[in-house]
């Protein structure tokens, strides 16, 4: 999984392919939970391109796409919302899978 490095590389790559950005920091026990199984997750959704987003370091793209929970995960295709799986509950394997698979 990458690391988004500035906002403007957040706005490019929304834009450009399928991307699931996953919402997450360092000091959260639910996002150290998902990072156990996350790995495999992307490794069978490789039509996307995950892309880690540290919460604390992007508080303010955070806000602006409502996210208040973590960890949270956001699919774009082209530019295009394709869904989110946002809240303040820990997340389980079978769920963010559902969730992708769900996607359009």
């Amino acid at each position: 999984m990458r690391n988004l490095e500035s906002i403007e590389q957040f706005e490019q790559l929304k834009k450009e392919g399928k991307h699931l950005f996953v919402f997450s920091a360092d000091w959260c026990p639910d996002c150290r939970f998902a990072d156990m199984f996350l790995p495999e997750v992307e490794s069978k959704f490789k039509d996307y391109i995950f892309i880690h987003v540290d919460r604390d370091e992007y508080i303010d793209l955070c806000q602006q796409l409502d996210i208040f929970g973590i960890p949270s995960f956001i699919a774009f295709n082209n530019g295009t919302e394709l869904g989110r799986f946002v809240s303040k509950d820990r997340k389980t394997q079978e769920e963010i899978e559902t969730f992708i698979s769900g996607l359009k």
